[in-house]
């Protein structure tokens, strides 16, 4: 008997009418817009990216990165070599994030003092209970 096994379960349809549920839909994940820029930035390769986000757990990077790559994001590359090697590289569809993230960087840049000063004066917004 085979059993899957699934971490969650999603209980409302994905909506897909939009292309803003769409961007919402393959980059929600707390690690993946760091991933990209990462793997942009040159850092590819799994070791290497969990400790440039050492905040995030590895097989939550794992996971996200996996994702990625569905979605047509990434591509993974493995090496038949030993010890085993593994890269990512952005896809032409994954290169097209990279002026969306660097537009996304410089508003929160642009207005990073108030919304410093509103995340500090409540800390539900970090995810913290009061």
């Amino acid at each position: 008997m085979t059993y899957i096994c699934q971490m969650y379960e999603r209980k409302l349809p994905v909506r897909l009418e939009c292309g803003l549920h769409l961007f919402m839909e393959i980059m929600s994940g707390k690690w993946k817009i760091n991933l990209i820029w990462c793997i942009h930035q040159g850092i590819n390769r799994p070791g290497e990216l969990h400790r440039t986000l050492p905040n995030a757990s590895r097989r939550l990077l794992d996971d996200q990165l996996a994702q990625l790559v569905a979605h047509g994001m990434l591509v993974k590359k493995v090496f038949d070599v030993k010890p085993f090697k593994v890269e990512y590289a952005l896809t032409p569809l994954g290169q097209t994030l990279i002026p969306v993230i660097e537009n996304t960087a410089r508003w929160g840049e642009s207005y990073r003092s108030e919304l410093e000063e509103k995340i500090q004066k409540n800390p539900s917004f970090r995810g913290e209970r009061s």
